[in-house]
C-alpha cells in the first residue's frame, strides 16, 4: 500500500529508447510506489513530435501532475538524466528529488566532440539498419523479459540529433546548483564515460551521493535490473522520511 507520503516516482528514458526501457523497474516499484514511465517527444508514443528539452520537461512535469502526489522523484538515464537536470531548473516546484544514470559527465568541451559525430552520423543510415542492429544488439546481451520491451516499442532515432544537438555544450557539473532536492548519482561501476564527471557533479549540490552499481555499464537498469530498482527504492523511502 503506498503510504500518504510516499513520493511519486516518473521514470524519464535514454537515447532513442521510450517508456520500454524501464520495464524491469515498474512492476517492482509500483508495490511500493506510485510510477509513471514518460516517453520523450519524437519516442515511443510522441515518436512524432518534435524534440525539444522544453518539451521534454514539460512532459515530466504533466507526468508529475498526473500522479497527483506533490513533487515527484524523477528517475533519468543519459539523455533522460539531463531532462531531469532541465526539469530541475524550470520547474523546481515539483521535484522531490532526482536520480541521475549515467547523466554525470559534462557535455562540454572535448568529451562531447565522439556524440556530434554520431548524432551526425545518424541521419546518413536507414532506420531499418539502425533498428536491425540495436535489435541484435540487444537480445544478444538482455534476456527477453529485459530487452523484448524496447525491442518491440521501437526507436527514435530520428529526434537523436536534435536531442544530443541541444544537449551538448549545455550541461556541466554546475547544472546542480539549479536542482533544490536530494540528488542520487547512481552509475554502472563500469560506464566510464557517463560517469566521468560524477565527482564533480556531486561536489556542486550539498544533498547528493554516489553509488555505483557493480559489473554495471552504461546501461545500468538493464545490466543489473534488481539492483537499480534497489537503489532507487532506498532513495525514494529516504525522501518518504524525511
Amino acid at each position: 500500500m503506498v503510504s500518504g507520503r510516499a513520493p511519486g516516482i516518473v521514470l524519464v528514458h535514454g537515447t532513442r529508447f521510450s517508456a520500454a526501457q524501464w520495464s524491469p523497474q515498474l512492476g517492482p516499484l509500483r508495490e511500493e510506489f506510485d510510477v509513471e514511465a514518460v516517453d520523450l517527444p519524437g519516442h515511443g508514443a510522441r515518436r512524432g513530435e518534435p524534440w525539444s528539452l522544453a518539451a521534454a520537461a514539460e512532459v515530466v512535469a504533466e507526468a508529475v501532475d498526473a500522479l497527483g502526489r506533490g513533487p515527484a522523484l524523477v528517475v533519468g538515464h543519459s539523455l533522460g538524466g539531463y531532462v531531469g537536470l532541465e526539469f530541475a531548473r524550470v520547474r523546481p516546484e515539483l521535484l522531490g528529488g532526482l536520480v541521475l544514470a549515467g547523466a554525470s559527465a559534462s557535455t562540454r568541451g572535448r568529451w562531447a566532440t565522439p556524440y556530434r559525430w554520431v548524432a551526425g552520423l545518424v541521419p546518413r543510415v536507414s532506420e531499418e539498419r539502425l533498428t536491425r542492429w540495436n535489435d541484435w544488439l540487444l537480445r544478444r546481451m538482455y534476456t527477453p523479459d529485459v530487452a523484448g520491451p524496447t525491442v518491440r516499442a521501437g526507436y527514435g532515432f530520428a529526434a537523436l540529433p536534435a536531442a544530443w544537438g541541444e544537449v551538448l555544450g549545455r550541461f556541466g557539473a554546475e547544472a546542480m546548483r539549479d536542482v533544490a532536492a536530494p540528488v542520487l548519482i547512481l552509475n554502472g561501476e563500469k560506464d566510464m564515460v557517463f560517469r566521468a564527471g560524477e565527482r564533480e557533479f556531486a561536489a556542486e549540490h550539498p544533498q547528493a551521493r554516489i553509488e555505483l552499481i557493480p559489473r554495471a555499464r552504461h546501461l545500468v537498469n538493464f545490466d543489473q535490473p534488481e539492483a537499480f530498482t534497489d537503489a532507487v527504492r532506498r532513495f525514494a523511502r529516504e525522501l518518504d522520511t524525511a
